[in-house]
């Protein structure tokens, strides 16, 4: 296998942004928490009502789950009208639908209005069968998404040159470099007494009148707070029991000959993203749940087997993951949080963020400004419905599994002389236990094993060399600082002797 750069293709074709932490105490009309696609877009409609915004953002913008997409922008989502439809009926999935296909209209506009150099394109989107069995899911998504009112058609080909067992097409739906879309949002906010500030982390708020949102630089006080961090930060909504987050790995691959011009995604479990950027081709799969020991290298050897398979490869050029949380009813929560009039939350994109992140922002804005918004109540986060309860408990059994389980049946510790290079593992701390990892250089680094969040035991990721909580998607680098939600605290440091 060639050696790929263990890095988002966006983030490393990105230019870097310096927005400075805030000098003091702010005081604005709306905070955002979380400087990705759903909180810039949110933000950015906001301002355009003429909101004072300040967008706080824990590292620096696009640099979380947004840099690393594969940045399609659709109302055809795998097999995701389908899902919704046996869920929700006919109505659910028409929602659905046309607020993702509004999405689409919005981010285009938005490119345009702005100017922002995102490298823009309109492709077609294609869920297509891999094989026979998948056929029949291809067909019942085609079904549902015409009668949701997308203008679909059903093939028999697309573009890559393998055999597929036909596809469900949407034309006219977006691609684009997603970092440069989000720093291109970012500009538009800041100035004109709206601010963005990166490297300002929300630690905690204050649902009163006004809000306070505390931050690692300073309070920031508000009429309103978006919490649009990805995973929830507030756990007032109990949001940490309703989601359920998952990983999955991308490569990008540069080709000798002509790359796919659609949007492909095949319809089974064992699921290809394709998408194409200038000469490359970017493939993406492999999903699991977060913490999950399927956490390691084969992931992306299995994309690159793939890719080499079917296409004359030079190179793969990048590889990276992300994390997306699914909600117990397959619907995104978005929406003021549960009995509060002034904070709102946007999540559960369940791996289309750009498409929900941006449908989120104009259902938020939309609130937030006292305008109607049609289809608020079916993604509103204190929706009820009995057609999710059997995931919900599903989720919640699997927390209290990984959460017992892992007291009851600890990992055996290890020695921390055994550890090659790059490799992680739990090592005996007295009478306890602690992660520890030694770094390419031979130096080792361990941290407590107890997530900041609730308290669940993390465990190594050896694909991305990170501490992950299997309970509710809390990430900590080797020395613990926090890489994602929801957790805001960093993992206790460990003697690593």
């Amino acid at each position: 296998m060639t050696t790929s750069a263990d890095q988002s293709l966006w983030l490393d074709q990105g230019a870097s942004t310096a927005y400075p932490p805030p000098a003091g105490d702010l005081d604005v009309d709306v905070a955002v928490l979380g400087g990705g696609i759903a909180g810039l877009t949110t933000a950015l409609l906001l301002k355009r009502d003429g909101a004072r915004v300040a967008v706080l953002e824990a590292r620096r913008v696009g640099s979380g789950v947004t840099g690393c997409t594969t940045a399609k922008v659709s109302a055809l989502q795998q097999t995701v009208l389908s899902t919704i439809r046996r869920r929700h009926g006919d109505d659910g999935a028409e929602d659905y639908a046309q607020a993702s296909l509004a999405a689409v209209g919005l981010l285009a506009g938005i490119v345009a209005e702005e100017g922002i150099d995102c490298d823009l394109e309109r492709r077609p989107a294609f869920t297509y069968a891999a094989s026979e069995g998948e056929r029949s899911a291809v067909e019942g998504e085609h079904d549902a998404a015409r009668a949701a009112g997308l203008q679909v058609d059903l093939v028999d080909e697309i573009d890559v040159p393998y055999a597929v067992q036909g596809a469900v097409r949407l034309d006219d739906q977006l691609q684009l470099h997603p970092v440069r879309y989000v720093q291109g949002l970012a500009a538009a906010v800041h100035g004109d007494g709206s601010v963005v500030h990166e490297q300002t982390r929300a630690v905690g708020v204050e649902a009163g009148a006004p809000c306070r949102v505390r931050t690692t630089a300073g309070t920031v006080t508000a009429r309103q707070v978006v919490d649009a961090a990805h995973y929830p930060l507030l756990d007032r909504g109990l949001f940490f029991a309703r989601l359920e987050p998952t990983r999955s790995y991308c490569i990008a691959a540069r080709l000798r000959g002509s790359v796919p011009q659609g949007m492909s995604i095949s319809a089974g479990s064992t699921s290809r993203s394709l998408r194409s950027y200038g000469d490359l081709l970017i493939v993406g799969g492999e999903g699991h749940a977060t913490g999950a020991s399927e956490a390691t290298p084969e992931r992306y050897a299995r994309l690159e087997t793939f890719a080499r398979e079917h296409w004359d490869v030079e190179a793969v050029t990048h590889r990276w993951s992300a994390q997306d949380p699914t909600s117990w009813d397959h619907l995104p929560v978005i929406g003021p949080y549960p009995r509060s009039s002034r904070l709102y939350v946007a999540s559960g994109f369940q791996k289309w963020g750009f498409t929900g992140g941006t449908l989120a922002a104009r259902i938020i804005s939309d609130l937030i400004a006292g305008r109607q918004s049609p289809r608020a109540q079916r993604f509103s986060p204190s929706r009820v419905g009995v057609g999710g309860l059997a995931k919900l408990a599903q989720v919640n059994a699997k927390v209290g599994a990984d959460f017992v389980g892992d007291r009851i049946r600890p990992p055996r510790p290890g020695s921390a002389d055994a550890l090659a290079p790059g490799e992680g593992g739990v090592v005996r701390d007295g009478l306890g236990k602690k992660g520890v990892y030694r770094d390419e250089a031979g130096a080792l680094h361990a941290v407590s094993l107890r997530c900041t969040h609730l308290g669940c035991l993390v465990r190594f990721n050896a694909a991305e060399r990170t501490w992950d909580c299997p309970c509710h998607g809390s990430r900590f680098d080797t020395d613990g600082a926090v890489l994602e939600g929801p957790a805001t605290r960093p993992l206790e440091r460990r003697d690593p002797a």
